[in-house]
C-alpha cells in the first residue's frame, strides 16, 4: 500500500515548513533561515503544537508533538521526519 509519505523528500518538508512559518508567522518566504531556531521567530507551544498536527496530516505519520523542541531548526526537524519516511 503507497502512502503519501512515500514520496516527501527532506527538500519537500522544509520547502512546507518555510511555507507554513511564512503564512502562520506573516513573514515573506525570504524572511525564513532554514538554520534559525523556531523561537526565534516567536513561535509559541500553542503553534508548534498546531505545526505537528499539520504536518501529520500532510505527511500522514504520527508525529511526537514535542519534535519541534527536539530538532528546533526547519533543516533539522525536516531531516528527522524524512528519515521516518
Amino acid at each position: 500500500m503507497e502512502t503519501n509519505q512515500d514520496k516527501i523528500k527532506e527538500e519537500d518538508i522544509q520547502e512546507w515548513l518555510e511555507s507554513y512559518l511564512a503564512k502562520t508567522l506573516n513573514l515573506d518566504l525570504d524572511e525564513i533561515d532554514i538554520m534559525k531556531p523556531f523561537d526565534g521567530y516567536g513561535l509559541d507551544s500553542s503553534t508548534a503544537i498546531t505545526m505537528t498536527g499539520d504536518l501529520e496530516k500532510w505527511l500522514g505519520i504520527e508525529i511526537d508533538p514535542t519534535l519541534a523542541y527536539d530538532y528546533p531548526t526547519i533543516k533539522s526537524l525536516a531531516k528527522e521526519l524524512a528519515s521516518q519516511n
